[in-house]
């Protein structure tokens, strides 16, 4: 299916140690009513890839048709734009209780077009942030490092977005969207977080938990015993983390995978404490590509992730021609959990480690499509090396 590669393990020493709580239940309440509520919501689907990795069952939740934006991505971005703006009329005591249907409505449209929000991106969360503040009548301008492809940039600034290319990496853009918001009184709403930068961030978890509970609304039969999640700075893994010990007792194993060009919770897990890679970050996996992990998803990941995995280019590269041979179009950073599962299946020493067995149940989330199509056709027809 895929060729053998050399990989990286790690099964984490401090799995199942006390933890603080970083989600609360009511938050992703509230945000599980807003979405839900948005024109256009529907369930992605849970799909089955039967007769994989010599286990009982592998599905894996696509979420390429999500709001037309093509990644998961979109139910955390647009919901924290919503939930800035509204406290920012609070603040200005414009209105106390603004939801986002009132903001789509453009109730309040000569305050929200004052005001900027910005990101930094490489593709995927800048969508979601420009279509929101497209949605609710903000500005908003986009920050990219050197490597972001230009389909990618011009699917942001279809959404009216300004988008600013900046030097160096994934880590640099957000070092500059954080000083041009000082500067110019914007606001970040940023899908990663930092010491003094977590509510906005918070919100964007609660977002993507939707896409973890609708996974287990869907799940049938014997509940997971695995979930296989990619990460870049581990929001989504942190939030699927989250949701997936609130419907699940006792939770399915959960294994984080990486590139092995950005494995900064990886490493994060090998030092025990929050570690920054450094480096271009290169890899086709661009979505994942980031060096330094969330504070937020840090604090959930180093108690609640079973095991941590970086993988090499190629497997990802293999799993997205798997997947399109079987008539699913899953993006270069969607398919790094099925890597990491496949990889780790057919080595005795990790799959023993990770408790791998033929009656084992896994859960994937595939959490984009094609999300640039000269890329995706590029890849799946280019000679791996």
């Amino acid at each position: 299916m895929i060729d053998p590669q050399k990989f990286d393990w790690l099964v984490n020493p401090r799995h199942g140690t006390p933890g603080v709580t970083i989600l609360p239940t009511a938050g992703f309440r509230r945000a599980k009513a807003t979405i839900t509520g948005w024109p256009g919501y529907e369930p992605t689907p849970l799909l089955t890839l039967p007769g994989i990795a010599d286990v009982a069952e592998v599905r894996i939740k696509h979420e390429g048709s999500r709001f037309g934006l093509g990644s998961f991505k979109a139910l955390g971005g647009a919901y924290a734009v919503a939930n800035l703006l509204a406290a920012e009329l609070s603040r200005q005591d414009i209105a106390r209780a603004a939801t986002s249907g009132d903001l789509t409505d453009g109730r309040y449209l000569d305050a929200t077009q004052a005001i900027t929000v910005t990101c930094a991106t490489d593709g995927n969360h800048g969508r979601s942030v420009a279509w929101g503040a497209e949605q609710f009548h903000c500005r908003c301008v986009i920050f990219v490092h050197g490597t972001v492809s230009q389909g990618r940039v011009d699917a942001i600034a279809r959404f009216g977005a300004e988008v600013v290319r900046v030097s160096g990496n994934y880590d640099d853009a957000v070092r500059e969207a954080d000083k041009q918001a000082r500067q110019q009184n914007w606001f970040v709403v940023s899908d990663t977080s930092y010491p003094g930068y977590t509510e906005v961030p918070r919100d964007v978890m609660q977002g993507y938990r939707l896409m973890a509970d609708e996974a287990a609304d869907q799940w049938t039969g014997a509940p997971p015993t695995h979930v296989f999640i990619q990460a870049g700075v581990g929001g989504a893994a942190a939030s699927v983390s989250v949701q997936m010990r609130a419907r699940f007792t006792p939770a399915p194993l959960l294994v984080v995978v990486e590139p092995d060009r950005a494995a900064c919770l990886l490493a994060s897990a090998a030092n025990g404490a929050p570690t920054v890679v450094q480096g271009d970050l290169d890899t086709i996996m661009a979505g994942l590509a980031c060096g330094e992990p969330s504070l937020l998803a840090w604090q959930e990941l180093e108690r609640a992730a079973f095991a941590f995995m970086s993988i090499p280019d190629e497997a990802a590269i293999g799993c997205l021609r798997f997947l399109s041979a079987q008539g699913h179009e899953i993006g270069e950073s969607g398919v790094a959990g099925l890597a990491g599962l496949l990889l780790a299946a057919a080595d005795p020493a990790a799959r023993a480690a990770l408790r791998l067995t033929n009656h084992s149940r896994v859960l994937l989330f595939g959490t984009e499509g094609v999300t640039d199509p000269v890329v995706y056709d590029r890849i799946r027809h280019s000679r791996q090396s």
